[in-house]
């Protein structure tokens, strides 16, 4: 079973920088991502998402930052327009620099720590966070969701996965029927009548 905690995040001058750096970017990506694939789809009538990769050459600072936020950028724009051609939503749209900003990064080879009172985040370091609630002893971190709101303050939701509980089977060790009748009130599957 799948179910996200959130908390709050107390980044340094630095850590916001990079923060800062890496909603720019998926920003970025998503942005030009969406002009590409509108281009394409109006001139072949065909759905096309490049890659990031493909940006990566042309401007060199996407390599600074984490490269699975800029691959979920992909992924989130693949679901928006799924759910367009489902009509389950909205066209999808450009992003601006004046909403809340966020972007998701994946468990892999154990990059994603909880400590004490910090988190380690890929290509940010270990960020002060407010644990004011443990996550469950048998949960694995899948990945994270960091966001800083319009008033700079900074989030995370953190994704996990835990093992789903086996249903308790109640084991009948007896039972009893009941059959109403004209004369009396019920007689029993035992044979017991019951009067009025």
């Amino acid at each position: 079973m799948l179910r996200a905690y959130k908390y709050r995040l107390y980044p340094n001058k630095e850590q916001s920088q990079m923060f800062a750096k890496t909603f720019g970017c998926v920003r970025f990506i998503w942005n030009n991502m969406l002009n590409d694939s509108n281009d394409f789809y109006c001139a072949t009538d065909t759905l096309f998402i490049p890659t990031p990769a493909k940006y990566k050459s042309d401007y060199s600072f996407l390599k600074e930052v984490d490269s699975l936020a800029l691959a979920n950028a992909q992924m989130n724009l693949k679901k928006a327009y799924q759910a367009f051609f489902k009509k389950n939503s909205k066209k999808p749209k450009f992003k601006v620099k004046r909403n809340e900003q966020s972007y998701t990064t994946n468990m892999v080879n154990n990059n994603i720590k909880l400590l004490d009172n910090h988190i380690v985040i890929p290509k940010i370091g270990s960020v002060k966070i407010k644990l004011h609630r443990q996550l469950p002893l048998d949960s694995t971190i899948k990945s994270i969701t960091v966001r800083c709101n319009t008033i700079k303050q900074y989030y995370v939701s953190i994704l996990v996965e835990t093992p789903d509980k086996p249903k308790e089977v109640v084991k009948v060790n007896s039972f009893l029927g009941l059959d109403f009748s004209m004369g009396e009130f019920y007689v029993d599957s035992e044979g017991k009548i019951a009067n009025y």
